[in-house]
């Protein structure tokens, strides 16, 4: 019995042994690791961002004799872009739920669908004077990070631009997304392991939804949009080329030079590839899709794009030049006017008037 203590304990003991070799954490290590390191990241960088420009024109086709065939020669673009986000099938499996839920002085109501074991979750606020004779548009307004469904309703960087919306005459869906970098990175590593991204999960999660309030009669189902901030700019971004019930659309604090945000390294703007947020990590991102290029599987829907000049996630001369490159798109269509830029003197927010102009223009007057 003695014998076996003794070889157990020798076997329990060996796993310590070994993580511990004299050769680790010595200076030679450390600065074979560093080499090693260096030659990766030189080699990934060069791969994503010098040699992109060459690899993309591989996987575009692009036909700009009309609007039709740019839709049809950008399909193989959407399906690999589907692939990239790789939403999960989610169906209704029973009716969409209502409770009141005010925000301030704004009536409103707290909708939730049930999706098998998750739920799609949302304030749901009409006009008042919205009916089945008189449908209004409906705008998806989709919230950052940091922030809740409430806040597109209130003062701050958001300018209360839901409430605004309201009082121009449009429903507002503003969906509950998972906030917090900490829950993201959580959910996201989750998702990455089961073939998923959380914004493929919160996309079928805003499509289900759709669904159900498009039915509305008091909502006109032909006249969507949707404006989202900083996160909710991504998932604009990220939708729209899937969801083309949305018509048109705003992005505020997000739009970039994709590459410079992902990997870059610039005292001028922040960039992900140092930080924590690792559920911005998307599989297969910058094979093909930086953020022009994904305008092009939008279009010609219209976009607007808003970004401040004291805003620190982007160097606003380049994101000026990757908005001359989507614009292109429109423009080689003779649909120019469909895409526009408002570059302001602030910082991370949404600058509410000319955003309203711009979906009245899109989704009122046509």
């Amino acid at each position: 019995m003695r014998q076996l203590i003794t070889a157990l304990a020798c076997v329990f003991a060996l796993p310590a042994l070994a993580q511990q070799p004299a050769s680790v954490n010595t200076p030679e290590e450390i600065a074979r690791l560093d080499a090693y390191e260096t030659q990766l990241e030189k080699y990934l960088v060069h791969y994503l961002q010098d040699e992109y420009e060459a690899r993309a024109a591989t996987f575009w086709h692009r036909d700009y004799t009309s609007p039709a065939a740019l839709e049809r020669s950008v399909e193989p673009n959407r399906r690999a872009w589907e692939a990239v986000l790789s939403p999960p099938s989610l169906v209704k499996t029973g009716p969409m739920q209502k409770r009141p839920h005010n925000v301030d002085d704004i009536k409103a109501e707290w909708v939730t669908l049930p999706l098998g074991m998750i739920t799609a979750d949302a304030i749901l606020a009409v006009p008042e004077n919205a009916s089945a004779k008189k449908p209004v548009p409906l705008i998806i307004v989709q919230h950052g990070i940091g922030s809740a469904p409430e806040t597109p309703f209130r003062d701050g960087g958001y300018h209360a631009y839901a409430k605004a919306l309201l009082k121009a005459g449009y429903a507002v869906l503003a969906p509950l997304n998972l906030r917090s970098i900490e829950r993201r990175n959580n959910i996201e590593h989750l998702c990455r392991l089961a073939g998923t991204s959380l914004p493929g999960i919160e996309l079928v999660r805003v499509q289900n939804l759709l669904d159900v309030v498009l039915a509305d009669p008091r909502v006109d189902a032909d006249k969507v949009g949707m404006w989202g901030v900083s996160l909710g700019g991504k998932a604009t971004m990220c939708w729209m080329p899937l969801e083309k019930r949305i018509k048109a659309g705003i992005v505020s604090a997000w739009f970039n030079d994709r590459i410079r945000k992902m990997i870059g390294q610039d005292p001028r703007y922040s960039s992900f590839q140092k930080g924590n947020e690792n559920y911005a990590f998307l599989k297969g991102w910058l094979e093909q899709f930086s953020d022009d290029d994904i305008v092009s599987l939008i279009c010609p829907r219209a976009v607007m794009v808003q970004h401040g000049k004291k805003d620190g996630i982007a160097y606003w001369p380049g994101l000026e030049d990757s908005f001359k490159k989507a614009r292109s798109h429109y423009e080689r269509l003779n649909m120019g006017d469909r895409m526009e830029l408002v570059m302001h003197e602030g910082g991370h927010e949404a600058i509410v008037e000319p955003g309203i102009r711009f979906l009245d223009k899109w989704l009122k007057d046509k």
